[in-house]
């Protein structure tokens, strides 16, 4: 953008400009001007270069001059320039702009990003705004459904029933004779959903070992459309005595999901510049929207799985099932965040297996919510272990790790509704355990901690291995 900008003297002046006292950018010479434009700016405009506008605001409220190295993306170059910048006289002490003058200026090609972070990054949009979630084995048959969606309650209804067959049985890719092809060719096929006019693509994320043959699949359903809202006339508050117990799960729940996975994934879109580039500080900014959104998600399904678990009518839908399957399973969905800690995760081997009767869901549940607080207080660079007993009747499986661990007084407490042991900052609704512990019970099991200050936690998940205990 700027020819010889490698080589020019540091105490040369290459360029200048002038902001006004409202943080305008009124004149500009080049390369600064290019810069303003390839920022989103125009001139005169604001001022689009995030770190020249902090350091112009700095000069302005302290009313002397100020220079220093700033950092840039434009797009397509990382650019290092140093930059003075000196606060205009004024009248009245009211802000009356500043000059400023480029010295230095050195331009360098962004690096490309990693084609498996950006895919990694795209799993996690998909999951934030999939409509439908489902599990199935190796050969693609449905084990189990999730759906919040009015507009997908009969299929999800229907897949439910039909649990054991192809899922191509109920959701078959347009135009193709799907039950021989590679799971890779249905992974982003175009789908048609029985009674809906919008259009829907599928996805289908491999788990087990990067590499090895899958041990299962994980579908969403996905649309790009907004969802339809619901037509059906609310009950009245007398006609619905318990309404007012189930406001989170029954009203507000499937109304505000799909809206604050779209912030979520809106947001995720601008951090990771798939919508264009973008600098910096404003990928910044679109990273704590998608986090603030992630914990309003998260805090608005932990309170609707409060009321389940809560009602007088809760009961779990047990099937035999394979814990070490489940455990490789919860593992791999957090395996992003663990890598991002350098945190290993050792989950049970591809050839281990212990039989259990307990419902899949609630069980893969359980598990994501105790490796989440393990990777959350784990220090980094460490391990986490999942591992499995049989004791009796009792299958275990056994989160492990090696993070502050907890005195006796918060072991009696830990399992409390709402209860966050003086945390303050992490946005966590203090219900997790509170919830998984009401599972394994509802499901015949226990959910119990083996720990010790500084010798990390143990977190036992108990469940029966025949229905009739």
């Amino acid at each position: 953008m700027f020819p010889g900008a490698d080589t020019v003297d540091q105490g040369t002046v290459l360029a200048r400009a002038t902001s006004d006292g409202d943080g305008r950018l009124l004149d500009a010479e080049e390369p600064l001007a290019s810069l303003q434009r390839s920022c989103g700016g125009e001139l005169p405009g604001a001022i689009a270069i995030p770190e020249l506008l902090e350091l112009v605001r700095k000069a302005q409220r302290y009313q002397f001059a100020l220079a220093r190295t700033i950092l840039v993306q434009d797009g397509h170059e990382a650019i290092s320039a140093w930059v003075d910048v000196e606060p205009l006289a004024s009248e009245n002490w009211e802000p009356a702009g500043c000059h400023i003058v480029l010295r230095s200026w050195h331009a360098s090609p962004l690096p490309m990003d990693d084609a498996r972070a950006m895919l990694e990054r795209r799993v996690l949009i998909d999951r934030d705004v999939a409509e439908l979630s489902a599990w199935l084995d190796p050969q693609r048959r449905v084990l189990t459904v999730a759906s919040e969606s009015h507009e997908l309650e009969d299929l999800a209804a229907t897949m439910r029933a039909g649990a054991g067959q192809p899922f191509t049985d109920f959701l078959a890719p347009e135009g193709h004779a799907a039950h021989d092809l590679h799971w890779r060719m249905l992974d982003g096929a175009p789908v048609r959903v029985e009674g809906s006019s919008r259009e829907w693509r599928i996805a289908l994320l491999p788990q087990g070992i990067p590499g090895a043959e899958p041990s299962g699949f994980e579908l969403l359903l996905l649309s790009d459309s907004p969802p339809v809202a619901p037509q059906a006339p609310r009950p009245r508050p007398d006609e619905n005595a318990d309404h007012a117990h189930t406001l989170i799960g029954a009203d507000l729940a499937p109304v505000l999901r799909q809206p604050i996975a779209r912030i979520i994934a809106n947001a995720e879109t601008i951090r990771t510049r798939l919508a264009g580039p973008l600098p910096d500080a404003y990928a910044d900014y679109a990273a704590e929207i998608a986090n603030a959104g992630r914990l309003l998600l998260g805090l608005l399904e932990d309170l609707g799985d409060l009321e389940a678990v809560e009602a007088a009518d809760f009961v779990t839908s047990p099937d035999p099932i394979d814990l070490a399957d489940v455990a490789r399973q919860a593992a791999g969905i957090l395996g992003v965040r663990a890598r991002e800690k350098g945190i290993v995760v050792e989950a049970p081997g591809a050839g281990e297996s212990l039989a259990a009767v307990a419902e899949f869901r609630r069980v893969l549940q359980i598990l994501i919510n105790l490796i989440s607080n393990a990777i959350r207080y784990s220090p980094e660079s460490s391990r986490i272990w999942i591992t499995l007993e049989q004791q009796g009747d009792c299958a275990k499986v056994i989160v492990a790790d090696q993070g502050p661990g907890l005195s006796p007084e918060d072991q009696a407490i830990v399992f409390e509704k709402f209860e966050r042991l003086g945390r303050s900052g992490d946005g966590g609704s203090g219900l997790g355990l509170y919830i998984s512990r009401r599972l394994a019970r509802a499901m015949g099991g226990e959910l119990s901690i083996e720990s010790a200050p500084g010798e990390g936690a143990r977190f036992i998940l108990e469940v029966p291995t025949d229905a009739d205990v």
